[in-house]
Parts: C-alpha cells; sequence; structure tokens
C-alpha cells in the first residue's frame, strides 16, 4: 500500500471493493471524499462508488463531466453510494477529479445527507 498521506479528498483510487452482501469482491474505482486530516488520524477513509452504468442515474449519483482527467477508462457515475474502507484496501491512485466534477458531487452529498452549511 502506498503511504495514504499522498493521496487527497477528489483522488480516484483502485481498491478491493467487497460487494454489500459480503458475497465477494471487486477491484474498483472509488472516490475519496475523506478530508487529509481525517485520513491522517483514522486507519479508513470514506469513498463514493464509482461504476461505469451510466443508463442509470440515482439520487446521489453524479455523471462525471471529466471522466477521463480522474483516470477512467469508460463515462463514469459517482455514486450516492458511501463507504468506510480501511485505507489498506488502496491499490493505486488513478487521477483526480476535476474541480467541476468536485463541487457537483459535494453538492450531491448535501443534498443527500441533508447537510447545512
Amino acid at each position: 500500500m502506498q503511504n495514504t498521506t499522498a493521496y487527497s479528498r477528489g483522488d480516484v483510487v483502485l481498491v478491493d471493493f467487497v460487494f454489500a452482501e459480503e458475497t465477494g469482491s471487486k477491484r474498483r474505482p472509488v472516490l475519496l471524499l475523506s478530508s487529509e486530516r481525517y485520513m491522517q488520524g483514522r486507519q479508513e477513509v470514506v469513498v463514493s462508488a464509482i461504476t461505469s452504468n451510466t443508463r442509470r442515474i440515482l439520487v446521489g449519483d453524479y455523471l462525471m463531466a471529466d471522466w477521463e482527467e480522474a483516470g477512467l477508462i469508460y463515462p463514469s457515475v459517482a455514486t450516492g453510494i458511501l463507504r468506510t474502507i480501511k485505507q489498506s484496501m488502496i491499490d493505486r491512485k488513478m487521477g483526480a477529479v476535476s474541480i467541476r466534477d468536485l463541487v457537483e458531487i459535494e453538492s450531491n452529498l448535501e443534498q443527500i445527507l441533508e447537510l447545512n452549511r
């Protein structure tokens, strides 16, 4: 595992993502949502699942405009599926989402979690 301080909020990283049913895992890209302070103080990170299934956009999902900049192979959606994973699950950094994508993803998070600023 790479030293996690090399990662930042907004990075797209590759992880062994465990299925919700815990029936197995698959290597998948995820978006790091944790602050640097959070990542330095804990063994975990908060992530958003990323999918290349762009046909179905649900509440909390965001179709990324700059998916290539994020290091993704296909047009992708940052989903409203949030997970906390161990930092040791991170394999490598693929890229980082653009500022405009991160702003929209954060806006979605505020809405689905009903956060007020």
